[in-house]
């Protein structure tokens, strides 16, 4: 077992924060921005940049901004950033207030627009003209499963 002063400081900050299972995803991310390589508050900013939004690998496919490293859903790459920024915020003695109020300096991508519905084609009745009988394809189809 380490002792308490062999762990950063920054990186016991972001467990306390993040300590719920469900948050260990962020706990990640804001331990990265902890050991950003960044000398200043707004380097260490657009190193979160960097890491959560990743623009397309192949043009005009934005789901391959997914492939490179980044959390992948809009929403997923905004908490990514805030807990990045959390980072960054314990290793530059920032307040808590000034982190809170930082927003993303890169606007989410636009979300796809929305496919059209599928299109319901119907076939047309037959019928014998000659006979004025309407016939329909389900007359075809026998009335019990087998």
């Amino acid at each position: 077992m380490f002792p308490k002063e062999w762990a950063p400081p920054c990186g016991s900050c972001c467990t306390k924060k993040y300590a719920a299972i469900v948050q260990i995803p962020w706990r990640v991310f804001c331990k990265k921005g902890c050991d950003a390589d960044g000398d200043t508050w707004d380097e260490c900013l657009e190193e979160c940049n960097e890491i959560c939004y990743k623009d397309p690998v192949l043009k005009d496919h934005q789901w391959t901004s997914y492939i490179d490293r980044s959390p992948g859903d809009d929403n997923y790459s905004l908490e990514c950033f805030y807990a990045c920024v959390s980072g960054c915020g314990f290793k530059f003695d920032i307040s808590p207030d000034k982190v809170e109020q930082v927003l993303p300096n890169r606007p989410l991508p636009p979300s796809p627009p929305p496919s059209p519905p599928p299109s319901v084609t119907r076939l047309p009745n037959k019928s014998t003209p000659a006979l004025g009988i309407e016939h329909s394809i389900a007359d075809d189809l026998p009335g019990t499963s087998a």
